[in-house]
């Protein structure tokens, strides 16, 4: 295994932690997720569980569906976007929760969400789409064994 393929791998399940971590989180520190739902939403408990639900199953996706990688990465990153937000609604009203208890805190969490993205892109291989071709393995980024 090559330095960035590697590097890809430590930062897929680094991300996979932070999901699964997240998750579980939904259910033993729910009134913190609640913090994070605009109270206008109806069923936020629900919103708050399903969202659990959904970020352990993507956790466990990075981890274990090698064959639907760049799947998984799209859809990892099309939930960060999804519950941006959630974060945006949590800054703009002030609410404390995660140890963000002060307006700076909450900015700097939503400067992060675009890293989150990226790097769910990036570890996965979804992007770039194109592929660039490797010296090495002759195959474009994303293609041939990983």
């Amino acid at each position: 295994m090559d330095l960035a393929a590697a590097a890809r791998t430590a930062v897929r399940l680094v991300l996979a932690a932070i999901l699964l971590l997240a998750g579980v989180g939904h259910f033993t520190n729910h009134e913190e997720f609640l913090a994070q739902t605009p109270s206008f939403l109806p069923a936020r408990s629900l919103i708050v569980w399903g969202s659990g639900v959904v970020e352990i199953g993507l956790g466990l996706a990075l981890v274990v569906w090698r064959q639907r990688r760049r799947m998984v990465g799209l859809a990892v990153a099309a939930f960060f976007v999804l519950i941006f937000p959630g974060n945006v609604y949590q800054a703009l009203a002030g609410h404390d929760a995660f140890g963000l208890d002060s307006d700076a805190a909450r900015l700097v969490r939503l400067a992060f969400q675009p890293v989150l993205v990226l790097a769910a892109l990036w570890s996965t291989r979804a992007w770039p789409p194109w592929g660039i071709a490797t010296p090495r393995s002759g195959y474009p980024t994303g293609h041939g064994p990983a």
